[in-house]
């Protein structure tokens, strides 16, 4: 677990510290793939495996540098480097230095995967995954997914899920979202943050599929006056209304998707 630790710590990831605005990991200077490709070989060879040469190698290049480091490899050791960390690593190490050698779309991709194939459903990982990921990576997503799996990402999660959970995923998965436009609609803004309120805490119940379709179609930039806005109509804020709303994978749906457009903590794009 310390090796974990120090691995996660080299990489800048951080749970309670704002998210950082720059790069965590930034290309290496002086990178040769060919040395580093000798190095790992070297260190998968060793007796117990040299796992510490790993880390310092894998946690300190880009991913485009660890594909190229993988390429050397290959051609070095002929054999896949993936597959030589496959059976020299185990545990926790091995799930980490695998995933870092997917893209991010490759990664949220089997993270997906995992999460809603077999028995059951992790639903926590497909909020954390779906509800915090921009229009142009969730398409990538569904074309990482479709060619990984051979499988439709939405026809997936429609059959994974259900109820106003499954209609709030699909509407992200299905990239709606406008794009941030430099222009203020302040009429527009007035409009939604009126609806979220007459929708939801000022009647008995909640229109859903009213606070579904905002959520999940407008720009993060409008999406963020709008919930200002909203607090000149309702006694409580949005994260406030939804936690006396909504319950369940869809209460912390919404808030995820609150938050990240509160805080831009999150990767959607704003002006």
């Amino acid at each position: 677990m310390a090796m974990i630790s120090e691995f996660l710590g080299q990489l800048a990831l951080n749970t309670g510290a704002p998210e950082p605005k720059y790069p965590t990991v930034v290309p290496a200077m002086d990178f040769d793939p060919d040395r580093d490709a000798a190095r790992i070989e070297t260190a998968i060879k060793t007796k117990g495996v040299d796992e510490q040469t790993t880390i310092d190698i894998l946690a300190k290049r880009t991913y485009s540098q660890r594909r190229d480091i993988a390429f050397a490899y290959e051609k070095r050791a002929k054999k896949d480097m993936i597959s030589a960390l496959k059976g020299a690593l185990s545990g926790s190490l091995e799930t980490v230095i695998l995933g870092l050698m997917k893209s991010t779309a490759q990664y949220d991709a089997s993270l997906i995967r995992g999460s809603i194939k077999g028995a059951g459903t992790d639903e926590e990982t497909l909020i954390e995954v779906l509800c915090s990921r921009s229009n142009n990576e969730l398409v990538e997503i569904k074309k990482v997914y479709k060619e990984l799996f051979k499988k439709d990402l939405e026809k997936d999660v429609a059959g994974d899920t259900s109820g106003n959970f499954a209609k709030l995923l699909l509407a992200l998965v299905q990239t709606k979202r406008a794009e941030p436009t430099g222009v203020v609609d302040n009429e527009k803004i007035d409009e939604d943050a009126r609806a979220l309120y007459e929708t939801g805490v000022k009647i008995k119940g909640t229109d859903v599929p009213t606070w579904i379709s905002i959520m999940s179609e407008r720009s993060v930039p409008h999406l963020q006056k709008v919930f200002q806005r909203y607090k000149s109509y309702s006694p409580y804020d949005m994260q406030e209304s939804i936690m006396k709303e909504v319950k369940g994978d869809l209460q912390k749906s919404f808030l995820v998707l609150v938050n990240c457009f509160e805080t831009n903590s999150c990767t959607f794009a704003t002006d």
